[in-house]
């Protein structure tokens, strides 16, 4: 079944309660045949390397718990460089470029608004004010793929202070390419926990994707856990949390997509559009 029908499919499928579905059963603590089996063809069919990660299958209770598995001690070596942006997560880069009359890139012959993605005119957070919008006029952008053989944790781009976050329940669309082609603003309808960081770049807004199948995304920053019932929040942090260069910030219960907006005059994108990145690797560097 190629992508675009899978859109199509989900297109008259109720996805949040698939999705809630799907999320229960990744959670089940399976009969240890079963449970080893279908690890195994987890691995194999999607290509996870093991040896990167902490212990092997049989120490994983759950899908769910294998989804989130986490790396040996430096096996993502982290740049050292205080003038780059590194990846915050294993991903493909989907695009990157430059905000433009308030909009981005999402696919070929789609754009996504700032102000849909980061909740501005939203009732549910009516914090979320015009002056967001504008503070990355002419900056930057990145949408980085996580697919289901990565690593499903996500960290840091710099070190920062986290001033906030904002919870959005939405939709859950599938994020592959091919969904970000066919269904307009497809970031912005779904699901999203955007972050506020102050770095010495300048301002970043962070923003996790949730998709289909993505049943739940937590922080390390909040006791929050989305995708269970709760209404949208939009929380400042006191006292604002300080993270370290690439410090775990959140957590997907499978593959997403991280979007990172920077203001104008701040940094330059050194990825190639396609290209994998893994966490601590540099995306960006500081202009000036």
């Amino acid at each position: 079944m190629n992508d675009a029908l899978i859109v199509s499919l989900l297109s008259v499928v109720p996805k949040s309660h698939a999705t809630k579905t799907m999320g229960a059963s990744t959670r089940l603590r399976l009969p240890r045949f079963a449970h080893n089996a279908l690890l195994r063809w987890y691995v194999g069919h999607y290509g996870v390397n093991l040896e990167e990660c902490v212990g092997g299958i049989e120490d994983y209770p759950t899908l769910s718990a294998f989804f989130v598995r986490p790396l040996k001690e430096g096996a993502r070596p982290i740049d050292p460089d205080p003038n780059v942006l590194v990846s915050p997560v294993d991903a493909r880069a989907h695009k990157f470029g430059r905000i433009e009359n308030g909009r981005f890139v999402q696919s070929e012959g789609q754009t996504c608004g700032v102000d849909e993605l980061l909740g501005v005119g939203d009732p549910r957070v009516p914090r979320a004010v015009r002056a967001e919008l504008e503070r990355y006029e002419g900056g930057g952008f990145a949408i980085l793929y996580l697919s289901p053989k990565d690593y499903h944790r996500v960290h840091t781009p710099a070190a920062c202070t986290v001033g906030g976050y904002r919870y959005l329940p939405g939709q859950l669309w599938p994020v592959f390419p091919a969904a970000t082609r066919k269904i307009p603003s497809l970031f912005a309808r779904n699901e999203r926990l955007v972050f506020d960081l102050e770095t010495d770049f300048g301002q970043i807004a962070y923003v996790m994707v949730g998709a289909f199948g993505v049943s739940r995304m937590t922080t390390a920053v909040a006791d929050l856990i989305t995708h269970t019932g709760g209404g949208a929040e939009d929380v400042r942090l006191s006292p604002a949390p300080r993270l370290a260069r690439a410090e775990e910030l959140g957590r997907f219960n499978m593959g997403s997509t991280v979007i990172l907006l920077t203001e104008p005059g701040r940094l330059e994108w050194t990825m190639t559009e396609g290209q994998v990145v893994r966490l601590g690797q540099p995306i960006a560097k500081r202009i000036g």
